[in-house]
């Protein structure tokens, strides 16, 4: 082995799949999302919605089987095994939440392939019970104190607490006086449309480099 060739290079290095299993708790926005890029004439990412997972009865499963996808509803969300054997099941290189609402239990087989997007920008406005309008509303509380002028979304990797891991990019947009968290929801989702997807295509490149 030469001096300057890494024990991971060569053709023996198992591909990373461009499978998604999408993990969804309510409306599906994000899920449609995705599966709309996917599909597209151009798909950004390149990659196929292969399983939905859903923690309770929602739209967000309902839409996935109306658009053929195979649904797993599993109250309570699934435990780190069943996660895994779901992954190698149906062979999902990436686990991508989309408006999901509770901690992921990581099975250590998927560490570094489970990612997540927060609708502000972390480390900010972010842990347990920090989702929705609830996100926006602190946001815009620190901006009329003068603490914060812009928000944004976030994507990051997922470990074990809320919010915490690796970010992956963001994106950022004013706050602007007179904003109502609603308005500034709309502002933050614009972003997150072009957002993920723009992420989920750079983690499976970069796991495939």
């Amino acid at each position: 082995m030469g001096p300057e060739t890494r024990a991971d290079e060569g053709s023996d290095k198992a591909a990373v799949p461009r499978r998604l299993a999408v993990l969804v708790s309510g409306s599906g926005r994000t899920l449609i999302n995705l599966i709309e890029r996917t599909r597209g004439d151009e798909p950004k990412p390149r990659a196929e919605v292969a399983l939905v997972i859903a923690d309770r009865a929602c739209r967000g499963f309902d839409l996935a089987r109306e658009a053929g996808i195979e649904g797993v509803l599993i109250e309570g969300g699934p435990d780190a095994k069943t996660l895994a054997a779901l992954a190698h099941r149906h062979e999902v290189g990436l686990v991508v939440l989309a408006g999901y609402l509770r901690l992921v239990r990581l099975p250590e087989e998927l560490r570094g392939r489970v990612v997540n997007i927060h609708p502000a920008l972390l480390p900010r406005f972010g842990g347990k019970g920090m989702h929705g309008m609830r996100v926006h509303e602190a946001v815009i509380d620190a901006a009329k104190r003068g603490e914060v002028h812009e928000s944004g979304c976030t994507v990051h990797l997922c470990d074990d607490r809320y919010d915490t891991g690796a970010i992956v990019l963001q994106r950022t947009c004013e706050v602007s006086a007179g904003d109502t968290p609603e308005q500034l929801a709309a502002r933050v989702f614009a972003l997150e449309l072009e957002a993920y997807p723009e992420a989920i295509e750079l983690l499976l490149e970069r796991a495939n480099a």
